[in-house]
């Protein structure tokens, strides 16, 4: 897949809607993307790229979130009109796999079986989880929790 060139205004959502700032993509332009909405992107923004997906916004169009971090380093405001490029990831998770939970599955062929039925943004939540956590040995309690509050993995 080529990048896609696209413009957007910076908006904000509503407070209760969550307040993200976000970049508009168009539902044609989804329908383009090889897993329509489902497809885990790169985004390029004033030379910044970073992974990220797709979220509806209601009324059949959808955006891209844009945290204070994207909106910092890509040196964009509120209402700023930008361009800029999407690809699908090659990554299809959009985020690396750490290595505790690589070592991990290795180890124990129903662990991963049971990871391998997860879908990929359970599979993401596991991750970001792993990630905010730097002790490993309670990183590797996460990950049993994880699978065994799945029902899909017993110790």
């Amino acid at each position: 897949m080529n990048p896609l060139h696209l413009k957007s205004e910076i908006k904000q959502l509503d407070p209760r809607k969550g307040g993200y700032h976000y970049l508009f993509v168009d539902k044609k332009v989804v329908e383009e993307l090889p897993k329509k909405n489902k497809t885990r992107l790169r985004c390029t923004l004033n030379d910044y790229t970073f992974p990220c997906g797709l979220n509806h916004l209601g009324d059949g169009n959808f955006f891209i979130i844009l945290g204070k971090e994207k909106m910092a380093k890509s040196h964009s405001q509120t209402n700023d009109h930008v361009e800029f490029n999407i690809i699908e990831d090659p990554n299809p998770l959009g985020v690396a796999v750490p290595e505790v939970l690589e070592v991990f599955l290795a180890q124990d062929p129903m662990a991963e079986k049971a990871y391998n039925t997860l879908t990929d943004g359970k599979k993401r939540s596991l991750i970001f989880s792993l990630m905010k956590t730097k002790n490993v040995d309670l990183q590797v309690q996460k990950i049993i929790t994880f699978l065994e509050t799945q029902s899909l993995w017993k110790t």
